[in-house]
């Protein structure tokens, strides 16, 4: 099979690997659609801690596919079927993993991160993923690329958990990536009466806007508090999800939030800046909520492709490019541009 592997820092190569034939309650899916993530670009970087110097690995973690063999003991699925791929799987036994929390499970299994994932014709999904209900039937019909953003929505989901938004609220999303859009989308159908957007790409904030949201701000140029408190009477944002790497805008949710209101750190600082200096009596007297999410759950995954599959939330606007395999290192400089929204492999 053709795969995507990684042998270093800015050392991606396209190669033949042989096809894994699934062990005892293994899974082998034939990989159709594989989103770009940033933690793939990190990866390629040499910037993740959890791919050490050395590490060869098959990248990818935003998979849907069919199912092309099941090893013994494998039921409840067929040949054929399509699934998303539920990306981390924890030890189901500490717990965190029992509270229902396996994204931080100390002994996690990450696709394309600790083990090969999607960027390669064929993927071999681990017993112990199998087991814990990582494989999610896809409904036909449904674009096999726009369900691979499951993955990503699964994220966003699991961040807006932590900030309750309810109908009425005035929401202000950091960052107009493909993470900030679901962000905005996602709090739309939550309810939100408002929807404004901090972005320093003009493009980004074009897109935004094109995407449904009421304001999109220019950091660079205005005072982002300022610029939302003429938004809402003075009041500031109820909800603040800060969707871009940056202690500033970090510093700036504080500013920028109303009295009462409740913020996610959701996008992770660059390991060599990952301290912020913070205004705390701006936490104190405004009595804000601000909280801190990273990666997913299987159940986060369940409920995300839940919304896809039923057509409740249309991301089919993100997807905004598509490579085959043989083209993923070109894939992986448009993704890291960021011209476009989401880029997609078609192996």
């Amino acid at each position: 099979m053709l795969a995507a592997v990684y042998y270093g820092p800015r050392d991606l190569r396209i190669e033949e690997r042989p096809t894994p034939v699934p062990g005892p309650g293994e899974a082998l899916v034939r990989v159709l659609a594989a989103g770009i993530c940033g933690t793939d670009l990190r990866i390629v970087a040499g910037q993740h801690r959890r791919v050490p110097p050395g590490a060869l690995r098959i990248l990818g973690h935003e998979v849907v596919g069919d199912i092309a063999a099941l090893g013994p003991g494998v039921a409840g699925f067929s040949v054929g079927e399509r699934v998303f791929v539920g990306p981390n799987t924890g030890c189901g036994r500490c717990r965190l993993c029992q509270a229902g929390r396996s994204n931080l499970c100390a002994d996690l299994e990450g696709l394309g991160v600790t083990c090969d994932g999607a960027f390669a014709e064929y993927m071999l999904v681990s017993a112990r993923s199998v087991e814990q209900g990582n494989l999610m039937p896809v409904q036909p019909g449904v674009d096999p690329a726009v369900a691979s953003l499951a993955e990503p929505l699964a994220c966003v989901l699991h961040g807006q958990d932590a900030c309750a938004i309810r109908p009425g609220d005035t929401v202000l999303v950091i960052g107009a990536g493909p993470i900030g859009i679901m962000h905005l989308l996602l709090a739309r159908l939550s309810g939100a009466a408002r929807a404004l957007v901090a972005e320093l790409s003009p493009a980004r904030r074009k897109q935004a806007l094109a995407l449904g949201a009421d304001r999109a701000i220019d950091p660079a140029t205005e005072d982002l508090a300022q610029a939302v408190r003429a938004e809402t009477a003075g009041a500031g944002a109820d909800v603040i999800l800060v969707a871009a790497p940056s202690g500033r805008a970090q510093q700036e949710a504080l500013r920028a939030a109303a009295i009462g209101g409740r913020i996610n750190f959701f996008g992770g600082l660059p390991k060599d800046h990952p301290t912020v200096e913070l205004e705390s009596n701006l936490v104190h007297y405004k009595e804000l909520v601000v909280t801190g999410t990273t990666a997913c759950s299987t159940a986060d995954c369940r409920r995300a492709l839940a919304l896809i599959n039923a057509g409740r939330l249309d991301l089919s606007g993100l997807v905004s490019d598509r490579f085959p395999l043989a083209d993923a290192a070109r894939a992986l400089r448009v993704a890291a541009e960021g011209h476009g929204l989401k880029v997609v492999l078609l192996p």
